[in-house]
Order: structure tokens, then C-alpha cells, then sequence
């Protein structure tokens, strides 16, 4: 046996589970083994002569040697061997003669003794091929004797199954029975993965300095050796050794949960000794990142693992504890960072200086820089926690440092410096650059975030474009009150053709501005004239009274209407529905039928939703010579319509922007003035 140890090799692993061997040699009775079958004498039985042997020819043909017991061991013929053993046992145990009380097995102890030392030899073979499992490269005639081992297990274990199926009342089983192999083979296997995780932990010399030896702490160091060796063990399994267990054995998954086990409760450790924040960052991302990622989910893996089963390395609560560690100290970084770059911006615009011209525009690089810090943070919190769910918490620094720059510009624009022109130039390009990182991300931003940081973006831009558009209508406005008025109407000013005249002269000043800030800057002034326009119109100040008035009125609207366009469209303005709106009031002015009026008015209303009875009774009001019960008709019939008119309009709001006056009083004749025509003070 010392010989057979020298052969094996010792190893501390191995002995905690191999069976111990007696001392002193095996008695083996490999060619001289015999056994005497004792017939019971039976009445009357008359033995049958035996009948001559056949003549054999000279010069038989050359037997196949036959290996006994121990040159099979030698020969690593595990299969071989145990068969020969199984067939002893059926040999020694099926001995059975008639006595008192029955049939009894009629066994040798000597021979007894002999086959159970050459089990245990047998066993301490078959365990040390199973133990040699990582022992070396895998080859082919290591593979081949890990197979003839497992096939082995197999062997014994259905012997077992023998012996425990075996009827009631008979011969006991022997003492070794049952050898419970598969389950001293888990048992090993799980001794044998414990014994790589540790050694893992302390090798040094076999990993690659650049991979491991350079990470900052040894914590990191040995959660790095731990996974590497865990993924070069359990792909070994994936593509050799599995091919040497039965399906049945489940062999990947049971080396996956032993290493995982193993894995977790070395992390569950590290993770409760209070890791500073490098150490944390590390270790989430191993947990969330690399092992569900480039371990259990690589290809070589893909079918022959459950990884559901798994479950994660961290319980809940400890990966709830680092995570929170992780997101707190990085929403601190990056709000510092945040009010850095702000306060760093502040400086600049306080200093005087305008900022720099790229490609002959203003530009401001904190949109970019803030946006860039974002994505960063966001990408490396989507690694380390491994959910865009949980990463998304970090949004909330974008949303609070929106506001901080909108109380920041706000104050500046008001205090009036020389160089506020160029930096509200340039920060209206940063404005639209966050509303474009928020629209992009739309869908992957949390509903209450998003729409607090448009809000802000919202204000943001008032504050913006409102600083150029407010000086230009306070100008505009005397030409404005010339609108819809006698003067307009006889044609005797060309108060529109002022108007664009003065919009056309303060563009000038926007050369610098970004085109992208132009179009929205001509958005805004496009609407807000129409929306002066048509307060002007529903303000009363004209009444028409007949058909020739009416159609003259409506063909003024029409024109004008055609100006504005053109003159917004060629500039830039991308408000392309706008043009839609006076043509469609002239036709009510120019209409004299109440059912073609009746009829119009419910277009206009379901192409534009906003639009109120206010509305449509300051439109109607330039008609004086619609009757009250011409007005009360389009009101019932715009009552029973409106419901499904506007179920499908996508136009935004315009009508809601324009003032509305006083309404049609349809209640009492006698306010009714100037023809048929009706006014009540009340809204």
C-alpha cells in the first residue's frame, strides 16, 4: 500500500475524505480465487454423466491476456477492476446452503477480508483521479481516467441500489455496503473547490502583474484572483471535464454552485468589514458586473448552467448597504463637481470678458462638460450596480444643478453688463444642448425628473430669448396699435410692412447666435406677432358692417397673413402651421350665410381645440350684421360638435395665448348697440 500511496501521490484534501486502508498487505486470491457450491441432497436426484470433452485441434488460436485486479489498478483500468470486484462479491455473497432455519450465505472471512482491502484500494484510486481534476493541463489520458472513474461511481452506486432493493429476509449485505460514492464525490469535489479559492487568495506568481498585481489594495488583489480562478475552473468544466460525467451528474451546475457558494461567502465577509470607497466600487462591480457578465453568461457556459438558481453573491440587505455607500458618495462627487464648473462659469461672466466664438458663434462649453460628466457618472453607476433603474438616482444632480444655473443666469441678466448680449448668446446654446440630452433621453429618464428639469429648461429659455424679444416688440408696440384700425383698413399705412421693416433691422444683432437658436428665437417671435396680431383684431375697436366691408376686411387678413409667413418661413421659423390661422378667421369674416359661418366656426374649432366661445364671440362681433339668433345657432351647434372635433388635433395651443374679451350677450336684447351687435361687460 505504500508503494500504491508513492504512486497516487499524497495530498491533505484528498485524505480528509478517502477511506483508510488496514494495515498490513492485501491477501489477494486473484487466479487461485474458488468457490465450492454446496448442493443440498435432494431424493431421488440422479446426477446426468458428464459428456467427453471435444477434440481440440493443435495449434489453437492466441488468447487475449487477462489483466487480474492490481495490473488493471496499475494500468488506471478503474471500469476493469471494479467489475472484477462486483464479480467476486456476486461470487462470495451468493453462496447459500440449506440449513434449520433456512437458506445462509456460506462466505470465507479470509476472503471477505481480502475483498474489502481491495475496495478500499480501488476506492483510493478512483479518489484520486477524481482529485487530480485541476491538478494539471487537461490531456487525454487524464480525461480518460477521470471518465473510467466516474464510470466507476456509477458502477458501485448501482451495487448499492442492489443491495438496498434486495427482498426482505434476506442475507445481510456486506460491511462495506453502501460505498455512497457519488456522495463522497460531491463531498470531494466541494473540498477540492474550497482548496483552489484558497490558494487563489495567496498566489501571486501565476496571474499577471498587470491584471492584478497593479489594483491598489490587497483587498481588490484577492477578489480578483478568487473570480479569475472561478471562471478558469468552471470553463475547464465546461469544456473538458464535462464530457466525462453522465448527464445525470449535472456536473456544471454542481461545480457552479460549489464555486459560487464559496465565492459569496468570502464577499459576504469582505462586504461586512466596513470596505472604504475604492474597496466598494470593486466589489460591486464584481458582484453586478463582471461574474454575472463575463462569468456565468460566456458562451462556453451558455445551456449547461442555471444561473436563476444561483441567486446572487450578496444577500439583499448587504448589496442594498454598499450600493447605498456607492450612490452617495458618487451624487457628492458629482455635485461638486457640478458647482464647480458653474461657479468656474459665474467667473467669467462677472470678469467682463465675452466668451470665446466658435466658428463665428458665441459658445459656452458647460452644457457640454455637465452633460459629459453625466453620462460618465451614469455609465459607471450602470456597471458597478449593474440597472439603469438605480443609476438613474444620479438624474437628480442634473436636475438640481439646472436650477442653480437658472437663479445664477437670471441674476445676471438682470444686472444689464456690457457683455450680457454675448452670454446670454452663449448660454442659449447651452440651454438648448441640456433640452436635447433630455428629449434623447426620454425614455430612459424618470418621469418626475424629466419633467422637472423641462420645467426648469422651460424658464431657462424665457429668461433667454425673452431678453432679445422683449426690447423688440416694447418697440414694435406703437406700430401694433395701428393695427385694426381705420387707418389700417383704408389702407392708408402699411403697418405690417413697419412692423417687418423693425423685426427685420433687430435681426441683424444675431448674426453670432447659433442657427439652431435663430430658428427658435424666430419661433417665438413669429408666434408671439401672431398672437399680437389677433389680440388687436378681437379688441373691437372695428365694426363692418356690410358684406363689401367684411369681404374688403377679410382680404386685408389674408394678405397680412401672407406677409407674416413668408417673410418667418424664409428666416427660418419652422412653425409651418401658423399660416393656417388668419386665413381661416378671414373666411369667417368674409362669409355672409349663417350655416357657411355656423359651419366654419366648427373647423376652426376642431382644428384648433383652444379656441374659446371668448373667442369666437370677439371674431363674430366684427360682423354687425349677424343677428342674436344667427350667433345663439353657431353656439348650440359648436356645443353638440366640439366633443368630436377635437379628439384628434395634434396643432399645440395657440388661441389660449390670445386675450379674449368680452362675449356675445345673447340674454339681453337691450345692451345691443351699432346696428345688431351686443356686448356684455361680464367675461
Amino acid at each position: 500500500m505504500k508503494e500504491e500511496m508513492g504512486a497516487v501521490g499524497h495530498d491533505p484534501v484528498a485524505a480528509t475524505v478517502l477511506s483508510p486502508v488496514m494495515e498490513g498487505s492485501a491477501k489477494t486470491v486473484h487466479g487461485r480465487f474458488r468457490h465450492k457450491l454446496k448442493m443440498p441432497q435432494i431424493l431421488g436426484f440422479v446426477p446426468r454423466p458428464r459428456s467427453p470433452k471435444p477434440i481440440v485441434e493443435s495449434n489453437p488460436p492466441q488468447t487475449e491476456v487477462v489483466m487480474d485486479f492490481m495490473e488493471n489498478l496499475k494500468e488506471n483500468r478503474l471500469v476493469e477492476a471494479c467489475q472484477q470486484l462486483l464479480l467476486r462479491e456476486d461470487q462470495l455473497f451468493g453462496q447459500e446452503t440449506m440449513t434449520v432455519e433456512g437458506l445462509v450465505q456460506v462466505c470465507n472471512e479470509d476472503d471477505k477480508d481480502t475483498l474489502q482491502k481491495d475496495y478500499e484500494t480501488l476506492l483510493l484510486h478512483l479518489w484520486m483521479a477524481v482529485h487530480t481534476t485541476f491538478s494539471s493541463t487537461p490531456s487525454g489520458e487524464h480525461l480518460e481516467i477521470l471518465r473510467s472513474a466516474v464510470e466507476t461511481i456509477t458502477l458501485l452506486e448501482e451495487k448499492d441500489q442492489q443491495w438496498e432493493g434486495r427482498p426482505e429476509g434476506s442475507s445481510e449485505a456486506p460491511v462495506w455496503r453502501p460505498h455512497q460514492c457519488r456522495h463522497t464525490h460531491d463531498n470531494l469535489l466541494e473540498k477540492m473547490v474550497d482548496s483552489q479559492m484558497r490558494n487563489a487568495t495567496v498566489e501571486e506568481d501565476n496571474i499577471s502583474v498587470s491584471s492584478v498585481d497593479n489594483l491598489s489594495t490587497s483587498m481588490k488583489r484577492e477578489v480578483c484572483r478568487m473570480g479569475k480562478r472561478l471562471k478558469e475552473d468552471v470553463l475547464r468544466v465546461a469544456r473538458d471535464i464535462r464530457d466525462c460525467y453522465p448527464p445525470d451528474f449535472d456536473v456544471c451546475n454542481l461545480y457552479v454552485r460549489l464555486y459560487h457558494q464559496k465565492f459569496s461567502a468570502r464577499l459576504t465577509e469582505l462586504a461586512r468589514s466596513g470596505l472604504d470607497v475604492d474597496d466598494c466600487n470593486y466589489l460591486l462591480c464584481w458582484v453586478n458586473n463582471y461574474y454575472p457578465n463575463d462569468i456565468l453568461k460566456h458562451k462556453d457556459l451558455e445551456g449547461h448552467i442555471n444561473m436563476e438558481s444561483l441567486g446572487t453573491l450578496l444577500s439583499e440587505k448587504d448589496l442594498t448597504t454598499l450600493e447605498e455607500q456607492y450612490l452617495l458618495q458618487k451624487e457628492s462627487r458629482v455635485r461638486t463637481w457640478f458647482s464647480k464648473a458653474l461657479s468656474k462659469e459665474e467667473e467669467g461672466w462677472l470678469s467682463g470678458k465675452s466668451p470665446e466664438l466658435i466658428d463665428g458663434y458665441c459658445f459656452c462649453p458647460l452644457a457640454i462638460d455637465i452633460i459629459q460628466a453625466v453620462d460618465g457618472a451614469m455609465r459607471e453607476a450602470r456597471t458597478i450596480l449593474g440597472s439603469e433603474a438605480k443609476a438613474q438616482r444620479i438624474l437628480c444632480q442634473l436636475d438640481s444643478f439646472l436650477i442653480s444655473y437658472k437663479k445664477s443666469l437670471e441674476e445676471f441678466v438682470k444686472a444689464r453688463r456690457e457683455n450680457t448680449q454675448a452670454v446670454v448668446k452663449a448660454n442659449l446654446v447651452n440651454i438648448e444642448q441640456f433640452r436635447d440630452f433630455i428629449v434623447r433621453r426620454e425614455e430612459s429618464i424618470p418621469e418626475e425628473i424629466r419633467t422637472s428639469c423641462m420645467s426648469t429648461l422651460a424658464d431657462l429659455r424665457d429668461c433667454g430669448y425673452g431678453y432679445f424679444t422683449g426690447p423688440i416688440h416694447e418697440e414694435l408696440r406703437v406700430q401694433y396699435h395701428r393695427l385694426w384700425t381705420q387707418a389700417w383698413f383704408t389702407g392708408g399705412q402699411m403697418v405690417l410692412d413697419e412692423v417687418l421693416g423693425t423685426l427685420d433691422r433687430h435681426m441683424q444683432q444675431f448674426t453670432d447666435l447659433k442657427p439652431i437658436c435663430v430658428e427658435e428665437l424666430l419661433g417665438r417671435l413669429h408666434m408671439e406677432m401672431m398672437v399680437e396680431y389677433v389680440k388687436r383684431m378681437m379688441k373691437r375697436k372695428m365694426r363692418l358692417k356690410d358684406k363689401e366691408q367684411q369681404e374688403a376686411a377679410a382680404t386685408l387678413l389674408a394678405e397680412d397673413s401672407s406677409k407674416l409667413s413668408t417673410y418667418f418661413i424664409e428666416a427660418g421659423s419652422k412653425i409651418c402651421w401658423l399660416s393656417e390661422v388668419l386665413p381661416k378667421m378671414a373666411e369667417v369674416v368674409r362669409l355672409q350665410d349663417p350655416g357657411s359661418i355656423q359651419l366654419e366656426i366648427v373647423t376652426l374649432a376642431r382644428d384648433f381645440p383652444d379656441l374659446s366661445w371668448r373667442h369666437i364671440s370677439a371674431l363674430l362681433s366684427l360682423k354687425a350684421n349677424l343677428s342674436i339668433a344667427d350667433v345663439r345657432s353657431i353656439k348650440e351647434s359648436l356645443v353638440e360638435n366640439r366633443p368630436t372635433v377635437t379628439t384628434c388635433n395634434t396643432i399645440p395651443p395657440f388661441f389660449s395665448k390670445v386675450p379674449a374679451g368680452r362675449t356675445w350677450n345673447m340674454c339681453r336684447p337691450a345692451c345691443i348697440c351699432y346696428g345688431r351687435r351686443g356686448y356684455s361687460s361680464q367675461d
